[in-house]
């Protein structure tokens, strides 16, 4: 009995012991520890850093846009899947070839980050040595997405939900398709009045920067961080579960016909096509124009085919413009996108 007795008192001073250890540690712990780790999730690991007056964690996502931003929290954000990252031409390598050939491009690639939807983007994108992010998604992102396809509609949402987290960081941020050329820093042409919540590219410009009977574009558009923007990404992707068969664009045109954007106040600002142009709608001007995106194309690889030969316009341009009286310039026909409809 006194044997027994003993066992049982070494095992009761044995758990106070281990209570008492547990609360040292978990009191010795930054307050909000604990807390942090359920609400970051599975993709998010935080690491201490110091601020001026406080200590305060940040997740992978903030580490990325903060290496990322300019000194006004504005960050280039372009999505990458493994369709994107392979080939004997990548669209990855074709898209990162115009910031190294544009007029005031190159510097602008420290502001870029590559958001990538599988592990081999993400590793191709560490090989380069850009800003990267691995992006978690359920499904398998990983393929070529056909245009309109189910999994191409599904990943432009995915992409809508992860802007909006952005926004809600206080970051604004230029969004740009992989399959537009940077071929002149966009930035100046861009209108830096914080009163404009919004400015989106389009397929067609009908003249008028403000009216909402142009046909808006998401492969190019720029968004300031306020509860405006962050409102309506809310009620953007709350929209998915509703709009079957519909990718993130149309839905946008549909409320912004709703009037959605008049509701929330939001001021947006259409992009003409003669400084933002696409396949859709060739710029007037090559003089001005700042991108070129292959809207209007079926595939990556008719996309890869056309986006070249707009490099070597490009470089014919630069090597020798159009003098007066002289023909003017002209973009090669995007045949290749044009054949991918058929």
């Amino acid at each position: 009995m006194e044997c027994l007795k003993d066992r049982g008192n070494h095992l009761v001073i044995a758990c106070l012991l281990l209570v008492g250890l547990l609360y040292i540690f978990f009191n010795s712990a930054p307050a909000g520890t604990h807390l942090l780790f359920q609400l970051q999730g599975k993709n998010t690991h935080p690491s201490l850093v110091s601020g001026s007056n406080a200590t305060e964690y940040k997740d992978e996502l903030e580490e990325a846009l903060a290496k990322a931003s300019r000194p006004n929290k504005t960050v280039i954000i372009a999505t990458v899947n493994k369709a994107y990252v392979e080939g004997d031409k990548p669209m990855l390598d074709l898209f990162l070839d115009g910031f190294w050939l544009g007029e005031d491009t190159r510097g602008l690639v420290d502001n870029l980050l590559l958001v990538a939807i599988d592990r081999t983007a993400f590793e191709r994108c560490l090989f380069l040595r850009l800003h990267c992010y691995q992006l978690q998604t359920e499904n398998d992102s990983a393929g070529e997405k056909v245009y309109m396809s189910q999994d191409f509609i599904d990943m432009t949402w995915r992409r809508t939900l992860f802007l909006g987290d952005v926004l809600e960081r206080g970051y604004s941020f230029i969004f740009t398709d992989t399959d537009v050329m940077w071929l002149r820093d966009p930035f100046p042409r861009l209108s830096p009045e914080d009163t404009i919540d919004l400015q989106i590219s389009n397929d067609r410009f009908d003249g008028d920067e403000w009216s909402q009977a142009n046909p808006i574009n998401t492969g190019f558009y720029m968004a300031r961080s306020n509860n405006k923007t962050v409102a309506l990404f809310r009620e953007w992707y709350r929209r998915k579960d509703t709009s079957l068969g519909l990718k993130e664009q149309d839905v946008l045109d549909r409320m912004m016909h709703e009037g959605v954007f008049s509701r929330l106040g939001l001021r947006v600002r259409f992009l003409e096509t003669t400084l933002f142009s696409g396949f859709c709608e060739d710029s007037r001007d090559v003089r001005v124009v700042s991108t070129v995106h292959a809207n209007c194309c079926r595939t990556i690889k008719a996309k890869v085919a056309d986006l070249t030969k707009i490099v070597h316009d490009w470089n014919r341009f630069k090597s020798s413009p159009p003098a007066n009286g002289t023909a003017p310039f002209a973009w090669s026909r995007h045949s290749a996108c044009e054949d991918s409809w058929h």
